[in-house]
This record gives structure tokens, sequence and C-alpha cells, in this order.
């Protein structure tokens, strides 16, 4: 036998191995004192020193069958080796057809959390499969499991500093490395949602971080294999099956129910100041009804897998200790910011989306109820239920720009203020202020996930910030700056046409200008100025921009990065063009439209790039290298 010590969570460790010390030779016992024979590790995946575990726990490994078998399975999908060109948000492109969920980890959150990402996959992947490096040859990314993708089941992050949080995988998504996948046979829902009860459980937790080494601090990886050798009690978990199953959905249901205030959740339904006319519970209430069914599945799971009172016991103090010792943290492979949104910046935002017509606005009135909720697995959907659908009318009529320009009938300000009226909620006094100097960055703060920056609402703006054009991006096309200068610069009432006529009228008037007048004069001049940059920008840019939503947000802005004030999104826009310039983004649509020259000459020796453009016919497959062949031993060599 081993003796072991147990001193993790002590400040002063020196003192208290002292006193362990002393217990132990006095043959009193202790909690921090362990007696185990090694030998018994060896039933445990990797042999971790679990020597916190008991006998009675570690017999567990070779009494039940593993997770993994029985038609259970788990997964690693895909590695693109390059997301920016193969990843979006889901709110980048309208092309459903070739654009599906994708699951990539994030944040801690058990049972539900939104699938934000998408992945290209068209042609069974060809794209993507013959994404190679052309100095090698080599295919550098990694589409694996394909037999997979598109099934229900339960994905998870790979590597995060917190502890397992296995959720709902909708059917249509693909998995990745760092989301793996785990399916049953058939797949068979109710089994599915039992299984991820399972997985959350305290009980399963604890066996899985056995094979990790409970003492474990920091990032940890739940690779698939270590998922999959967690002993499984098949027998008792299929009897338990449909009281796991619903609450798990019920989990589900109360975490999706949650994220219906987050406008870029598909399951977005209202902002939190507006919970109130659909008479939701609150997020408190909520979150207890949570802990409450996290409770009911710890005690099913316990009693599954045979854990008696001592054993109990000493899961709950060491989780106690664990999440005392560590501050809770993102998952480090999404920087989700997940503190709370401020309810007016939410309700604002909100509203700047009726304005544009990408919400509905009827909902908040009650004239629109809110539609059924839909089962776990279901697909999801193209829009969320709290946007407008295509065939409703929307609050305000536009062709996809609105303009920061008080008494313009388009008046992004004048609107969301009546949107606001509409939904009787008070308007704030500094709304155009709110708009001008703090919008934008909330904006992109809220539509960056997983490091991809996709704001939707562009404001293009003269070099002072005095005039802004506020363009949507799901709206833009070809036309769209044409439409920009010809309807709100140069048309009979453009803006750049009204200060133009101003200035000329106070030039006219010469020598005569009083000392007001002159001051004003100065003013038009200048604003005239900036109107005109901001229109010759737009013209220089409109006639050569095919813009394409395949292409994301990113790209799709670069040529525009001298029009956005807000010095970040600048920067990376600028950054984006230069890289366009020089032709690191060629499989983009708009490089295209930019240097068709170019890209076509490296469809010429790129696959991948050839199908990105529909060019295969382009693609010139290279010789295959001489077979090298040994040269046979002439007659009595070496003889």
């Amino acid at each position: 036998m081993t003796v072991f010590m147990r001193l993790l969570t002590d400040e002063d460790k020196a003192e208290s191995l002292l006193t362990s010390c002393r217990i132990y030779r006095s043959g009193n016992d202790s909690e921090k004192i362990f007696q185990v024979n090694p030998i018994d590790f060896k039933q445990i995946p990797g042999s971790p020193l679990a020597y916190w575990a008991g006998q009675a726990v570690i017999n567990l490994f070779s009494n039940y069958p593993t997770l993994e078998g029985d038609g259970r399975i788990g997964r690693q999908g895909i590695a693109t080796a390059d997301d920016f060109r193969f990843v979006r948000t889901w709110w980048e492109t309208i092309n459903h057809k070739e654009w599906f969920g994708f699951a990539k980890g994030g944040k801690y959150s058990p049972f539900y959390a939104d699938i934000h990402l998408i992945v290209k996959w068209v042609n069974d992947g060809a794209e993507i499969k013959n994404f190679a490096d052309l100095s090698t040859g080599k295919i550098r990314s990694r589409p694996q499991s394909t037999e997979y993708y598109f099934r229900p089941g339960i994905t998870w992050s790979l590597v995060t500093t917190l502890k397992l949080s296995g959720r709902i995988l909708p059917s249509g998504c693909i998995i990745s490395v760092i989301g793996p996948g785990f399916f049953v046979a058939n797949d068979e829902l109710n089994k599915i949602l039992a299984i991820t009860a399972i997985l959350n459980s305290k009980a399963y937790i604890y066996l899985l971080e056995m094979q990790l080494g409970l003492a474990a601090e920091g990032r940890r990886a739940y690779q698939v294999g270590t998922i999959n050798r967690v002993p499984f009690p098949a027998k008792a978990v299929e009897e338990n099956e449909l009281k796991l199953a619903a609450i798990a959905k019920k989990y589900w249901s109360i975490k999706r129910d949650m994220d219906s205030i987050d406008e870029c959740s598909h399951a977005f339904l209202l902002p939190e100041a507006l919970r109130k006319k659909h008479h939701k519970p609150h997020l408190e209430i909520m979150e207890a009804e949570l802990k409450q069914l996290q409770w009911k599945i710890d005690e099913v799971a316990f009693d599954i897998y045979g854990f008696g009172e001592k054993e109990r016991a000493a899961i709950e103090s060491i989780k106690v200790k664990l999440s005392e010792s560590r501050a809770p943290q993102e998952d480090d492979f999404d920087e989700d910011d997940a503190t709370s949104i401020d309810q007016t910046d939410g309700i604002l935002s909100w509203a700047t989306g009726v304005a544009f017509g990408r919400f509905n606005w009827s909902m908040a009135t009650g004239e629109v109820p809110a539609p059924p909720e839909p089962e776990p697995f279901d697909p999801l959907p193209a829009k969320s239920p709290g946007m407008l659908p295509d065939y409703a009318e929307p609050f305000h009529a536009h062709s996809g720009i609105l303009v920061d320009d008080q008494g313009h009938p388009h008046d992004l300000t004048r609107l969301v203020e009546e949107v606001l009226t509409k939904v009787d909620v008070s308007v704030p006094d500094d709304v155009r202020r709110w708009l001008c100097k703090d919008f934008f960055a909330f904006h992109l703060q809220r539509y960056s996930k997983s490091r991809r920056k996709a704001p939707i609402y562009w404001p293009l703006s003269t070099a002072s910030g005095s005039y802004t054009l506020w363009i949507y991006y799901p709206s833009l096309n070809n036309q769209t700056f044409f439409k920009a200068v010809n309807d709100f610069l140069d048309g009979p009432n453009g803006k750049l046409t009204q200060v133009s006529r101003d200035c000329a009228e106070l030039r006219i008037k010469g020598s005569v200008r009083s000392r007001d007048e002159e001051k004003h004069y100065e003013e038009l001049q200048f604003f005239e100025q900036e109107l005109t940059d901001l229109r010759d920008t737009l013209l220089n840019v409109a006639p050569t921009y095919q813009p394409n939503h395949d292409d994301g947000v990113q790209i799709s802005a670069a040529p525009l990065w001298q029009l956005f004030r807000h010095k970040p999104w600048q920067k990376v826009l600028k950054d984006t063009w230069t890289k366009l310039e020089k032709g690191d983004y060629d499989w983009a649509h708009l490089a295209m439209a930019y240097w068709p020259e170019r890209v076509r000459e490296k469809c010429k020796t790129d696959k991948s790039l050839a199908i990105a453009h529909g060019l295969e016919d382009f693609y010139v497959e290279p010789e295959a290298a001489p077979k090298k062949t040994r040269e046979k031993k002439k007659a009595g060599a070496n003889e």
C-alpha cells in the first residue's frame, strides 16, 4: 500500500503536511490521508494517480462498459485549416444551401448553447477537401468523420478551463475538431437526451476527470477518447431514459428561453426590457429552476452509478474546492463576452434593428404572438423568431440605407424614437448622441463571435463624423453606393446639393456678409468639402464593387475602410484591404471582381480556388511525379 496526502486547497502546505504526517503516525484517520494500492490505478484508462477516489469508484472502470459501444460513439469533426475563409457567423450570409451550423466549442453552457458559426460545405465539401499547400501538394484541411455530419447528437468544448458541458447538437450541423460530437445508433432522440443528462452529472464528470487527474488546474482537454472511455451503466440508464430525457429537455428549454434576449441568437425573441410583454419569468427564477433540475440529474446519476453517501460527499467537497480555486473564465477557443447587456443599450439596439427591418416590432405590442418552441434537435432556423418574416411589412420601407440627418425621412434617430414610442418605452433624451458616439462600438462587440467580427449596420461617415450614412449589410448589393450618392448626396434633395446651394447663396453676398454669416459660410465650406470627399470615395468604390455575402462582413467592408470612424474596426478593414490587394484572399468573390486576371491565373494551379469561383475547367492537374524504382543488383555483386 502507498500513502497519499491531499493538500491541494491548503494555504500553508508545509504546516498541513507536518500535521498530516503526525496524524498518520498516530494511526488516526483523516480526510486528507489515503492508503491505496497503486496497482488499482491500472483499472482507469491512462493509470492516473487517482488516490482520492476510493476502491468502489475505481472498480466502476472494470464493472461497467464504456460510454462508447453498442451504437454509442464520439467523434471529432473537421479542421478547415483556414477558418477565415471557410467559416462565418450565421447572420453573414443569406445562402443557406451551402453553409451549415458549425459546432466549434464555446463558453461553458450545459445542455444548450446557440451555434453562432456556419461552415461552407457544398458538393460534399469539395472546396475544403481540395484546400492544399501548393508548395508540397499536401491537403491542409482535415474533414474527418463526415458520415456523422448533419446528425442530431451532443457536442462540447474540447478545451476549457472549466468542467465539461455537454449540449444538444441540432440536426443539420457539422462537428469540428474543437467542437466534437457524440451520436447514438438510429439517432434515437430520447437516448441522446438521456446521455446528455448523464454527461452533465457530477458522477460522470467525476469519473471523467479521474482520467485527467482531478488535481489539474487551468486548461484541460476533453478529448473524444477520454469522453468515450468513462464507465457507463447502460442498462440502468436505459431504465431511467424517459426520466432523464424529460429533465434534459426541460433544462434545454429554460436555457434556450434565457437566450431569447440575445439578438445574435437563433432563439432571439425580444430584448430583456420587453420580456414582460410575454410575461416571461425573471432570470433569477429560471436560474433557481436550473439548479433544481441539476440536483435531480445528479441524484439519478448517483443512484445509477451506485455511489453511496461517502462517495457523494467526497464528490461534493472536491467540486466545491475546485470551483473556489478557479475563477470563472471563457473557454480558450471562444472570446465571446459573457457580461450582461445594459437594458437600455439592448432595447436601443433592438429598435435600431426594427428601423432597418431586421426585427419584428409587432411582437413587442402583442399583435403577433411568440411562435411555439422548437424541439431540441430541430435544424437551426434561417431567422430567429424575433426577426421580421419575409412576408411581413417592415416598420419603415427603405432601400438598405438610413441616415443621421435630422429632418430627413430616413433619419435613423427619428425612426428609433418612433419604434420606442410604438412599443410604449420611454425615449431617452440622447438617442442621436448614442447612435453617433456609442452604438457602433457596442454593435461591433456584440456581433463579434468566436474571433469573427461581423457588424451588420455600417456607419459610413464624413471625416469629422458630422454626416453618416447607415448601410444595412444584409441588403447590400452592387447598386447600394450609387443609391447612396444619388438619393442622399447628389439628388435634388441630397445633402451635398443642399449644402452647396447654401454655400452659393452666402458666396454671392460677398463683402456684405455679417460676422455670423461669415462664420456659417466657413462651416458650410468645410462641410461641403467633407460631403464631396464622402461622395467621391463612394463613387470610386461603386463601379467595380460586386459584393457577395458569402465573402462575409470583413471582406465586403474592406474597400470602404476609409469611411469608418471607429479606429479599431478601421484598422482591421485597412489590413484586410491590404491583404486583398496582395492576393492573400483570392478565394473571395470580391477579389475576382477587382483582379480577375490574377485570380483566374491562380485557378490553373489551385483546385480549391478554382472550385470556389466555379472555374474547375481552368484547373490543370499537375503531372504525376515519376515513381522511383530501385536498381537491380548486378549479378555477382556483393558476393
